[in-house]
């Protein structure tokens, strides 16, 4: 069963451009595994400081391989000086 997922990011003020780049690398990262399905990453108009990932994973098993890759501790210990808080994540159902 595919798992659908939106992770909310929000950089701290005046590091949305460093946090962009950090997101940018995990995304091509992200990207390349076996169980990635879609990795979509948006930016909030009006407040450039939110990012917003719209993720489609194979499996819940491929979610969790991805969330023990390299990639994802990098951009944790990478981020940790701009990033406001933690991340928000919604695992979700497609209605319609």
């Amino acid at each position: 069963m595919n798992i659908n997922l939106t992770a909310l990011i929000k950089s701290t003020e005046g590091n949305a451009e460093a946090m962009k780049a950090l997101l940018l690398e995990l995304l091509t990262e992200s990207r390349k595994e076996k169980a990635c399905i879609q990795y979509d990453l948006h930016q909030d108009q009006e407040n450039r400081n939110i990012f917003i990932f719209h993720e489609i994973w194979e499996s819940q098993e491929g979610l969790d391989l991805h969330n023990a890759q390299a990639h994802i501790a990098r951009f944790v210990a990478d981020s940790a000086a701009i990033i406001d808080g933690p991340a928000s994540l919604h695992k979700t159902e497609k209605v319609a």
